[in-house]
């Protein structure tokens, strides 16, 4: 058994505390030049198309209009690997939003790494809707 820890775990791990961070380069650089980012998955209000967010420029965006602007803690509570894939299951992200007030993202991420260990593509299950509720709920409260 190789002591080394495996190199989308190791990925993921990083990516989780530089996005808490809000580390930009640190997070981008975690990325090969034609990652794709699903996040959500599918289409939503955050990637109209559906197809994620592709390439270094796209994904540089992606993270100012959603991390960088945000107060993030996230926690994965197992992570499954599978050739040169991680499963982060019960993965949560809490977004503290103004003093005290928080929206919680249940999601199941994936993260897919190249031989370098760089992210070649991630994506994030979870309901866009459901999280969009919450921040009705929470901006009403």
């Amino acid at each position: 058994m190789s002591e080394q820890e495996h190199l989308a775990v190791a990925a993921n791990k990083k990516s989780i505390q530089y996005a808490m961070e809000g580390n930009r380069e640190g997070w981008l650089g975690l990325y090969s030049d034609d990652a794709v980012v699903q996040d959500p998955v599918g289409v939503s209000g955050m990637d109209p198309s559906g197809e994620g967010h592709r390439g270094k420029e796209a994904i540089a965006a992606f993270f100012d209009a959603t991390i960088a602007p945000s107060t993030l803690e996230i926690v994965a509570d197992k992570r499954w690997t599978s050739g040169d894939y991680c499963c982060c299951v019960a993965q949560k992200a809490h977004n503290t939003i103004g003093e005290s007030q928080v929206v919680i993202c249940d999601m199941l991420a994936l993260y897919e790494v190249n031989e370098e260990g760089k992210i070649t593509r991630m994506a994030a299950h979870w309901d866009y809707d459901a999280l969009m509720q919450q921040f009705v709920e929470v901006a009403g409260s």
